[in-house]
């Protein structure tokens, strides 16, 4: 199936609700969804995203997400009923990540301190190291464990998904989320 270029210019500016569920145990954390996440309302859905892939290679999850029209009901409750929560530091949906501006990171960095506090993860993995950086004003921080908890959460900084990160693979990206997957004891 797919869209079109046309069809996807419609969803510019459009939000994708945050996927959490009662017991949010790892929360991964989006810079903000793309035109196909936004017209999927499935969040990291994109044919090129490697984020599901490498969930289900890390043992995480057993779900198979069509990108074509992104996840089911019953998908989104397995995968919140397993503790894993989704959410993006900026809500707008934009073409590319580029598009976002240091202000509206700091913003979302901002506003995900508060949905930190009130979800109480075990850890936190954002994922895009210079929007990290961006969003919690870390200009050194390194890709892994940061430093600081927030609110009892660890905070990992873990590398971008997105197709358009040529430095990662599924098998990397697996290696990060199953370290994660394991602090948060999901695994």
């Amino acid at each position: 199936m797919g869209f079109t270029s046309d069809q996807l210019k419609a969803f510019e500016g459009k939000t994708v609700p945050d996927l959490l569920g009662p017991d949010v145990r790892l929360l991964f954390v989006g810079i903000n969804p793309g035109l196909w996440t936004a017209a999927t309302q499935t969040h990291f859905c994109h044919p090129s995203n490697r984020f599901y892939p490498a969930l289900r290679k890390a043992g995480l999850i057993d779900l198979v997400i069509d990108t074509n029209v992104g996840m089911t009901v019953a998908q989104r409750h397995e995968l919140t009923a397993r503790g894993i929560g989704i959410t993006n530091l900026v809500s707008r949906a934009t073409a590319r990540a580029s598009e976002i501006g240091a202000d509206e990171l700091r913003r979302g960095g901002r506003r995900l301190l508060v949905t930190i506090a009130s979800l109480r993860p075990v850890v936190v993995a954002v994922a895009g190291m210079t929007a990290y950086r961006t969003a919690f004003g870390q200009p050194g921080a390194a890709m892994g464990r940061q430093k600081a908890d927030i609110s009892g959460a660890q905070v990992w900084a873990v590398p971008n998904p997105s197709g358009l990160n040529a430095h990662e693979t599924t098998d990397s990206l697996a290696a990060w989320f199953t370290e994660v997957g394991k602090v948060a004891g999901l695994l």
